[in-house]
């Protein structure tokens, strides 16, 4: 008998006491994953557990799915309507009725006075759909203001533009089965573990199966780099260069695709003149990787029988974003990568509806992909909506980012925020607040009261969150998932698609347009409106949704024996351009990044830490995700930091040419001599510092390619003002 062991107790798990499982679907990143919340009998939600039977994420969550139980009743919640005439003065909290009445009428006021787009209004990717496609309807056909956007231009933005250049339309081609049937994967600026953990699950899963090639672009060791079997330590903006030469290796040794080329693209002509200047001596210079390297990497990808390439922010967050996409596109569509198992370009979308947006919120065009600049198209939808079709814009307006330059310069000054908080998630910080300011109204509309924009806020709306409301999220993969209600909104909060219904009543031109009070209603009007197009999800209803665990448009009603809908698009070509054709679209690097000088000697580099989510309004509440990453850090090279003199674990400053921030430096070899690395989440953190130059097509700022110093600082004071910016 072993000393001791008949007298220890097995470990014992405290019971919640759960009464009932609700299916819903999670609420933070793309991945989309299917979990059940446990609700005990006096209707609290206590627990969260993942979905075995679903196919995304078969019954695994991250650190945060796993307590995301714990967001419904977390501190800072916001409680009642509140106005008040000046952001000099204190909040008053008033009944629904008058917040929504002061709302619409300052609306109404600023367009009266400065014309209809003066008001503009920036969504989100965390919306239902059904509220996406409501807010859209309120905003093009009642409110008609034409500067309208979402604040996935500060994320997916160039995946978009990318997509639409490459192939007519937005929508990622591919799907997680892709990973099952690759034989060789590039990562392009995408750091998985961290990112999006189930995704990374599924890839390590098929890999340890079929023992594919992992490449990781990335300038700094990140966790997926350092699992990969080559990492290209790529020189921050250049995916370009790198992509280019890529391209230049495969078509002088003639390992393309000749016959895809002929049969489904037009354009290659003009890529093979510009590829010609990139061979890999050349773009090595540029891009840091050396020449060798090129090659193999150029030889292993072609000659796979089916090869994909995946990516996020590190190619998006660019002043080169879009053509970094479209290059990614080039690369797959030239080698016959494109609609095939294993074969794709799928960008790895933020946050967990930013696909739903991208598809229903009219805010870069109409619903359905449709676009403002095709008359057909809008005659369609003002038709559909009951309105001159003359009242809708004829062109997209101000995206995010040219909203805010705009309220500078005076011509838009009222601002609607709905769940979005641009005094964390915008460049150069200072400069926002400063913006913010000078607005006659401005509307916030946020689960949380405590959200820094309420500070500058003459309104605001408490609105429900997540599983305290019933609809769809769209997964990266094209999946549709159903989120059921968990429990009552918090305390006098309400449904985002209450509060738009609510508004719509305010105006004038609200009494010509239906809005369906249901979500279940406000879906089948999508699924009406969807009807033969690309995006199709005829064949859908929320019942349907939830019995599949999730489907996959295009799922048209005449198709509906497929059993989880369509996990490809284009696998017989039919790209959404006239002749069916994908173009292939040259690029030359043009070099506009702030790269690092003797006075701001180091790159600055950002990017998501597994605890959490976007500006942490969420995340940061919740203590078992908080107290694994709760205080601003930057990463530093164990050699630059002895030559400055900066200790593990000590804070210093860290200064670009917009402003500072005072961080804890945290000693690694996972970024390069010349760099350092910020999480993004924190409040008065890295976007001070970031410039945020914005890509030409899509309008995405360069998050990533930024110069800074480092400099000493006062260790108490710099200790006692992080627990001051900590318990904000």
């Amino acid at each position: 008998m072993l000393f001791g062991r008949g007298k220890k107790n097995p470990i014992k798990i405290a019971s919640k006491e759960v009464e009932k499982w609700v299916y819903t679907t999670c609420g933070y990143c793309s991945t989309g994953c299917s979990i059940e919340v446990g609700v005990n009998s006096d209707g609290k939600p206590v627990s969260t557990r993942g979905v075995g039977s679903a196919d995304v994420n078969r019954g695994k969550l991250c650190v945060k799915g796993i307590f995301e139980h714990e967001i419904f009743d977390a501190k800072g919640r916001g409680e009642e309507p509140l106005v008040r005439d000046s952001i000099t003065e204190d909040y008053r909290e008033v009944s629904w009725d008058e917040a929504l009445d002061k709302a619409a009428g300052e609306i109404q006021r600023i367009q009266e006075k400065y014309g209809r787009d003066s008001f503009a209004i920036v969504s989100t990717g965390q919306l239902l759909t059904e509220e996406f496609y409501t807010l859209g309807k309120l905003s093009r056909a009642v409110i008609g203001t034409n500067n309208y956007d979402g604040n996935t231009t500060l994320c997916m933005a160039s995946a978009v533009s990318g997509y639409k250049r490459s192939f007519g339309s937005d929508g990622p081609p591919g799907c997680y089965d892709d990973f099952e049937n690759t034989d060789c994967l590039i990562a392009f600026g995408s750091n998985l573990p961290e990112q999006h953990p189930i995704i990374y699950w599924r890839m390590r899963e098929a890999r340890e199966k079929r023992g594919f090639p992992l490449i990781v672009v990335d300038p700094r060791v990140t966790m997926l780099a350092q699992n990969a079997d080559m990492h290209l330590a790529i020189t921050p903006g250049t995916d370009v260069v790198l992509l280019n030469a890529l391209m230049h290796v495969i078509l002088d040794e003639g390992l393309e695709d000749r016959d895809y080329i002929n049969e489904h693209t037009n354009g290659i002509e003009a890529v093979e003149k510009v590829v010609a200047d990139y061979d890999p001596v050349t773009a090595s210079k540029i891009c840091g990787i050396d020449e060798d390297t090129i090659r193999n990497v150029a030889r292993l990808y072609a000659k796979a029988d089916a090869a994909m390439s995946i990516w996020t922010m590190g190619i998006n967050q660019s002043t080169h974003g879009s053509d970094g996409v479209v290059g990614i596109n080039n690369l797959n569509l030239i080698t016959g990568n494109i609609g095939k198992p294993g074969g794709t370009s799928l960008s790895i979308t933020g946050q967990c509806n930013a696909m739903g947006t991208r598809e229903w919120s009219s805010c870069s065009g109409l619903p359905g992909y449709r676009y403002l600049e095709n008359p057909e198209e809008r005659e369609e939808i003002a038709r559909f909506w009951g309105i001159d079709p003359e009242f809708l814009p004829k062109q997209r307006g101000l995206t995010e980012t040219d909203i805010f330059p705009a309220i500078e310069t005076g011509q838009i000054k009222g601002l609607w925020l709905v769940a979005t908080n641009p005094m964390t998630s915008m460049p150069n910080t200072a400069r926002i607040r400063k913006t913010l300011e000078k607005l006659e109204c401005l509307i916030v509309q946020d689960s949380y009261v405590d959200v820094e924009t309420t500070q500058y806020a003459h309104v605001y709306f408490p609105a429900a969150t997540w599983a305290e409301k019933e609809g769809v999220f769209t997964n990266t993969e094209r999946r549709v998932n159903i989120v059921r209600q968990v429990t009552e909104p918090h305390a006098n909060s309400r449904s985002d698609l209450w509060i738009f219904n609510q508004m719509a009543k305010r105006f004038p031109q609200g009494a010509r347009v239906k809005f369906p009070e249901a979500p279940s209603d406000v879906f089948d009007e999508m699924a009406y409106l969807s009807r033969g197009r690309l995006v199709d999800i005829s064949g859908m209803n929320h019942e349907l949704i939830e019995q599949k665990r999730g489907i996959q448009w295009p799922y048209p009603a005449s198709d509906v024996e497929q059993e989880q809908g369509s996990p490809r698009l284009y696998e017989k070509g039919g790209f959404q351009y006239a002749d069916g054709k994908a173009k292939l679209i040259p690029l030359p690097y043009i070099e506009n990044n702030e790269v690092p000088d003797d006075e701001y000697p180091f790159w600055l580099n950002s990017g998501r830490v597994v605890e959490h989510f976007h500006t942490r309004t969420k995340t940061g509440k919740v203590g078992n995700c908080n107290k694994f990453s709760p205080t601003p850090y930057m990463e530093i090279n164990p050699d630059a930091a002895e030559e400055l003199g900066i200790e593990h674990m000590s804070y210093v400053r860290v200064v670009s040419r917009r402003g500072d921030a005072v961080v804890l430096a945290q000693l690694t070899q996972r970024v390069p001599r010349n760099m350092v690395f910020i999480p993004f989440h924190y409040h008065d953190c890295v976007n001070r510092l970031t410039k945020g130059l914005l890509d030409p097509h899509s309008r995405q700022p360069a998050f990533k390619q930024s110069a800074v110093r480092i400099e000493h600082v006062d260790q108490e004071e710099a200790a006692r003002l992080n627990v001051e910016m900590r318990e904000f």
